[in-house]
């Protein structure tokens, strides 16, 4: 699980239009792209990767996760925003309830682990 929803308030200009994983490094990556890196490296190949702040270009640069061979049928990249439920649309409280809101996530893919 990668949290990946931060607003990125000490970046401020750097951030204001895009999630803070999706802010340009060195020209040619973007901040989330050594996390995934770490991951697939690690051989680490099913990943949640929650958002919340300005997901767009985030979503864009993932995608289906090809770049890092997390393009898989079984396993693979999956991007888990808040939802919608019967109580009302919520954003995640913080870093324990974005886990708690994607639970099914982690059961579906019957994790041993989860980091």
């Amino acid at each position: 699980m990668i949290l990946a929803g931060g607003e990125g308030t000490r970046l401020t200009v750097l951030s204001e239009e895009r999630a803070k994983p999706a802010v340009p490094f060195a020209g040619k990556f973007r901040i989330i792209d050594f996390t995934l890196s770490n991951c697939v490296n690690s051989d680490i190949y099913t990943v949640g990767v929650l958002t919340q702040y300005r997901p767009h270009s985030l979503n864009d640069h993932i995608g289906i996760g090809k770049p890092w061979d997390l393009d898989r049928s079984l396993g693979g990249i999956r991007l888990l925003q808040p939802y919608q439920r019967r109580r009302g649309q919520e954003w995640y409280a913080g870093t324990a309830d974005a886990i708690y809101q994607n639970l099914d996530f982690i059961t579906n893919q019957r994790a041993d682990l989860v980091l």
